[in-house]
């Protein structure tokens, strides 16, 4: 089978950290890609992260959310979209165990309204095959649960077992794009990643804390006793193998794209620390400010991924170790502060 070839793209979520990343990749790799980027602004998305795109004549902005088919719908009508890749979602397990309402609405509600509304635009309306349109999905490893310290990593076969309110909305989100293949054939692919993280990511999220607490002299605050585990992915990383999967993936499959970068928390706090005891010695060493706060409910030990499937397949892999995706990071939150500093 020839390689899908996206043209018209309609990204959700695109002004988010993962979702700017991407637009800025696709617009990069391929010159013949138009891109609409549909996101709500909420907290977790900012027009600042697609400032100075690369050609950006390709690139349209719209503010809306997926929850409106009408309004979904009247995009891919205007802009004759034949790809959706949906990153659009509510993602911070804390915020998903103290107010649930809203990952219940965008995550599974929001993914329902673009699946109703690609299936009667390209199915129903079009008239489109299989190969000539592609809707992605971006789930995450969370749905799989939580794994023992001997257990095997998580393969694209393991129960979806979610044990917090997000993960449970995107495991939820994940039965509903596999069920609209299923029922209806609409061509679609999901990916399950492991964490990301890089330059553009929320500052509420795991090593952002740690940087702007390096950076403000404050406590950083490390759940239980920071031997939770969790797999990293370095986010351009994961822009390549999304892109992969969408031209290459093989219609209703799901692919695990990990980053072989397993870690203790308490490891990257201290590899921070003595990270940013190099870049701003005045604050070093900075790992007496490490805390131990109480664990958060629902906060899973350990999750490893097995990425054998888009290995073997799609002849993916990630470029940068932990070590070197967190030396590209660190000098962009470096350049962003001291821009905070200076505007004060």
């Amino acid at each position: 089978m020839n390689d899908f070839r996206p043209r018209h793209v309609l990204v959700t979520g695109g002004a988010g950290f993962i979702g700017s990343n991407f637009v800025r990749y696709l617009l990069a790799a391929d010159a013949e890609v138009r891109i609409v980027n549909l996101d709500l602004l909420t907290y977790a998305g900012s027009l600042s992260n697609l400032k100075d795109l690369p050609d950006p004549d390709r690139h349209v902005f719209v503010k809306g959310d997926i929850c409106n088919r009408q309004f979904v719908t009247g995009l891919l009508y205007k802009h004759d979209i034949d790809t959706i890749v949906h990153f659009a979602a509510e993602s911070h397990v804390d915020r998903s165990i103290n107010a649930p309402t809203a990952f219940v609405r965008t995550n599974v509600v929001g993914t329902f309204e673009l699946l109703e509304a690609a299936r009667q635009y390209w199915l129903e309306k079009c008239r489109r095959s299989a190969e000539s349109c592609r809707f992605h999905h971006i789930s995450t490893d969370e749905v799989y649960g939580a794994l023992g310290p001997t257990d095997p990593p998580f393969t694209e076969c393991s129960p979806l077992a979610a044990n917090s309110p997000y993960s449970a909305t995107k495991a939820a989100s994940d039965h509903l794009v596999r069920a609209y293949h299923h029922t209806y054939g609409l061509p679609v692919t999901t990916s399950n990643c492991s964490n990301n993280y890089g330059p553009s990511q929320h500052n509420e999220k795991f090593i952002p804390t740690i940087i702007r607490a390096c950076l403000q002299g404050e406590p950083i605050p490390v759940y239980g006793d920071g031997s939770n585990i969790r797999d990293w992915l370095y986010v351009e990383d994961h822009c390549r193998g999304i892109d992969a999967v969408v031209r290459r993936g093989r219609v209703g499959e799901t692919y695990n794209i990990g980053g072989d970068n397993a870690w203790h928390n308490i490891d990257i706090t201290r590899l921070i620390c003595r990270m940013m005891d190099e870049w701003q010695p005045d604050g070093a060493p900075h790992v007496r400010h490490i805390r131990f706060v109480k664990d958060r409910p629902g906060h899973d030990w350990r999750y490893a991924m097995d990425a054998t499937k888009i290995r073997k397949e799609l002849n993916w892999q990630p470029a940068e170790s932990f070590e070197s995706g967190l030396r590209k990071t660190l000098p962009w939150y470096l350049q962003q502060y001291k821009g905070a500093a200076a505007r004060r």
